[in-house]
């Protein structure tokens, strides 16, 4: 029998998405293991959005299965959890980092409040226990301690961003998902957030599926390229490969305008 860390922790096959007529996403399939970084990219309207929505249980397939290894071994088809399972694994095993910071904080909440709530999802009751955490993961993210009751309002976006990783990886989840989690920023607090995630993602070994139209970010996060265009994946290898020899003309072209840029 092989070992857990053999399989796969997610196995998509045949994912399929319409909108009525219109294509989302077709016929999508890929496995992703414990610690493997995998970036979905490609132009507006590709795709790639819709995916990680399916990816997510947020959004519900045409056709085709998404399925997780829990923390029992036990491998399931996310379409059969009822909601509160779903809620839950959102909650806990899993995490997901939004484009928009206010779509992914509790605004009028405090950062630690924040950091907090992930907390108790899983059973922290203990006042101070959880403010000792949240004070630690502010500081792994470079917040001070001293904002750790100002709310998120009067954050930057790198701040914003920086927060919402910490409440996202404070419950050592297996799997994020991340959403241009760098659009919009500055290029110095792009760096910055990249280079604290990178070190996060490797030291915690978690599985991460980011969508990012940014070669330069695909490049520095992930072990694996997904390039997508009208709702198809059409290539797909490792990192390097993909951007240093595409085979696709739609990736070549994509990699010339980065360096044309």
């Amino acid at each position: 029998m092989a070992a857990d860390d053999d399989l796969p922790l997610l196995s998509v096959r045949g994912l399929t998405k319409y909108y009525g007529d219109r294509l989302g996403c077709a016929d999508v399939s890929f496995d992703l293991f414990e610690g493997e970084v995998l970036a979905i990219v490609g132009e507006s309207g590709s795709g790639k959005s819709t995916l990680l929505s399916l990816l997510a249980s947020e959004l519900a397939a045409t056709s085709g299965a998404v399925r997780y290894r829990f923390r029992d071994g036990v491998t399931r088809d996310l379409a059969a959890l009822d909601e509160a399972e779903r809620r839950h694994l959102l909650r806990t095993d899993w995490g997901f980092v939004r484009q928009d910071a206010r779509e992914g904080l509790r605004m009028g909440v405090s950062a630690g409040g924040n950091v907090g709530e992930r907390l108790m999802a899983v059973g922290a009751r203990h006042y101070g226990d959880i403010r000792a955490t949240a004070l630690d993961w502010l500081g792994r993210v470079e917040i001070d301690a001293a904002r750790v009751d100002d709310t998120p309002h009067g954050f930057s976006g790198g701040m914003r961003q920086r927060l919402q990783v910490a409440r996202n990886l404070v419950t050592g989840p297996r799997l994020v998902f991340m959403d241009e989690p760098t659009s919009g920023l500055d290029v110095s607090v792009q760096a910055r957030l990249l280079d604290l995630v990178r070190s996060l993602v490797r030291d915690m070994g978690l599985a991460v599926i980011i969508v990012t139209h940014d070669l330069a970010v695909a490049r520095l996060l992930s072990h694996r390229i997904m390039v997508m265009r009208r709702g198809f994946v059409i290539e797909h290898g490792l990192a390097d490969q993909v951007l240093d020899d595409p085979r696709e003309a739609y990736t070549q072209l994509l990699v010339s305008s980065v360096l044309a840029a």
